[in-house]
């Protein structure tokens, strides 16, 4: 379930995958060739993120501990610009198998290449509505930047979306005053397929992964980031 902080409600489900980036031709096939027939609504773009966290790395523990209430703060943009842009806060909540997402648009602000994390934060602080600010001041940690290539298909009807993401890049944010974008963090080649889906699809999404090249896994890209930047429980 995933709920919007603009723009009304949007109830999800999600079931990923996690295999090896090999095996991106046999996935593609599968969702081009399935009876659901898939489509690719747009084309493929690049997904950028910096996740926030408490001094104290709450979101990660609880995440790491499988806590079953639990949140965690990014900033989202897309396109080929490493440094933030034009995109949206948004807060990933999940309770037991469901989750929702409050969302926060954010306009590109003064991101030259000197910017500094205390003014990128300021900038951000003050497009955001009070309760924004409040989920913003309590993880006022910048932790990671990741970004990958991620690819988009859905069913003719519209109800059943997919994405692949590969190429997954990871950036140490810890302790810089700056961004940090020249030491990326050494990563396993993945390639993570997600499902997402209204609740009552749930029976139809099962179904239709019968036949699937891959298997359902827990996977993180937050997770593995911070396990690839060196942050272990």
């Amino acid at each position: 379930m995933s709920r919007s902080a603009v723009g009304g409600q949007d109830e999800r489900h999600e079931i990923k995958f996690a295999t090896y980036a090999a095996n991106l031709p046999a996935v593609r096939c599968w969702l081009r060739l399935h009876a659901e027939a898939f489509v690719s609504p747009y084309p493929p773009r690049r997904v950028n993120n910096v996740y926030f966290d408490t001094w104290s790395y709450r979101a990660y523990a609880d995440n790491l501990a499988g806590v079953s209430e639990r949140a965690k703060l990014r900033l989202r943009w897309y396109g080929a610009s490493s440094l933030p842009g034009a995109g949206a806060l948004e807060i990933k909540r999940k309770r037991n198998h469901f989750g929702w997402k409050l969302r926060y648009p954010i306009v590109a602000g003064d991101c030259g290449a000197g910017v500094s994390w205390a003014e990128l934060r300021e900038d951000i602080r003050a497009q955001l509505p009070p309760d924004g600010q409040l989920w913003f001041d309590q993880n006022p940690q910048p932790v990671l930047l990741n970004r990958y290539e991620r690819e988009y298909f859905v069913t003719i009807d519209g109800r059943i979306r997919a994405t692949i993401d590969t190429c997954q890049q990871a950036f140490d944010q810890r302790y810089q005053r700056r961004p940090n974008l020249r030491s990326p963090a050494i990563m396993q080649d993945t390639l993570v397929l997600e499902l997402k889906f209204a609740r009552a699809e749930r029976q139809r999404a099962v179904a239709m992964l019968a036949d699937a090249p891959v298997r359902v896994g827990r996977h993180s890209k937050f997770m593995n980031g911070m396990r690839a930047v060196g942050l272990v429980g």
